[in-house]
């Protein structure tokens, strides 16, 4: 592996170009409160509800940034991006409403709900087993034929600044409160929304602490903060977290988090679905399995909370019905 040149790792001020680009067209998604679970963890929590963003995640944030900054003599070729459905129906909902082709590579095992919607807001969906195959030298032979510009999941700076206003948004709605974050738990895969929010928040509350919450068995950014490299997942499913399947941490994102985080825990399947069981009850949202992780090591007690104030993401909303049925009975 080369030597990564820093010069294209983004900065506090692509964030703001990006909340520019983004004013008016993503949802400023509120940041909840709910005296319940403050009372259970004895702490100020407050959870970033990106289950109500466009598409039920937060990926269309990065998405809108990357594919509106294309040049207007590129536009024609259209978009390739490839993802387990949340990027997916964020790229497909951004390329709609800019008027460009949208092409999807998407394991063929993807939640049903994140194929049909991905399909109904206009995208092509090209299938593969994620297993066997390679998504990104699908994705890059695609690119290639059509001339097309491909949309990565998280490794690019445009899709990195676009998830960083989440933490722009988080820090500028606690201030109005009197507040400041003391602790932000955030779910890590390629590590674009940890990447983003670590640099949102940190450009304006540097003491705050951060960490990467992953599923047990897939905490290859975990392994990546203590040996200083990046790691590799050994297997790609086998956990209920199906957006927090990616093999290793971004060859961009990885710079920014081991220094900006640097420390992470992990959540079992069981952990996650109870968190998902009771933001249904509790908080009354529907929250996905993958967008429940911070939650989850919340409510399981892996971090001393007491008496702090402590943000966790919410990041999507997209779970079939057949399996959310499951996991809130």
């Amino acid at each position: 592996m080369g030597i990564l040149d820093t010069t294209i790792l983004p900065t506090a001020a692509d964030i703001e170009a990006a909340s520019q680009r983004l004013l008016g067209v993503a949802v400023r998604t509120p940041l909840i409160n709910a005296p319940v679970l403050d009372a259970l963890l004895g702490a100020r929590v407050f959870l970033k509800a990106e289950t109500l963003q466009r598409t039920g995640s937060f990926k269309f944030r990065g998405a809108y940034n990357k594919i509106s900054s294309i040049a207007p003599e590129r536009r024609a070729a259209g978009v390739v991006a490839y993802s387990s459905g949340n990027h997916a129906q964020g790229v497909a909902a951004a390329a709609r409403l800019l008027g460009l082709r949208a092409t999807i590579v998407m394991p063929s095992d993807a939640p049903r709900a994140k194929r049909e919607r991905t399909l109904a807001l206009g995208a092509e969906i090209v299938p593969y087993d994620r297993n066997i195959e390679d998504r990104a030298a699908i994705a890059s032979r695609l690119v290639t034929e059509r001339g097309a510009t491909l949309v990565p999941p998280y490794d690019d700076p445009l899709i990195i600044a676009g998830q960083g206003t989440i933490g722009a948004e988080i820090v500028e709605d606690l201030a109005r409160l009197g507040l400041k974050p003391d602790i932000v738990v955030v779910g890590a895969s390629g590590g674009g929304l940890a990447a983003g929010i670590s640099l949102g928040v940190k450009a304006r509350v540097p003491s705050a602490k951060f960490y990467t919450v992953e599923p047990e068995g897939f905490d290859d950014t975990l392994r990546s903060f203590k040996s200083g490299r990046r790691e590799t997942n050994t297997r790609m499913s086998g956990t209920i977290c199906d957006a927090l399947m990616t093999a290793t941490p971004g060859e961009l994102t990885f710079p920014i988090t081991s220094k900006l985080i640097g420390q992470g825990i992990t959540a079992t399947d069981t952990e996650v679905a109870r968190a998902v069981r009771y933001a249904f009850e509790e908080l009354k949202l529907v929250v996905e399995p993958g967008g429940a992780i911070g939650l989850a090591a919340l409510l399981a007690g892996k971090l001393d909370v007491n008496g702090k104030v402590v943000v966790g993401i919410l990041s999507g909303g997209n779970v079939d019905a057949e399996l959310f049925a499951k996991l809130i009975t």
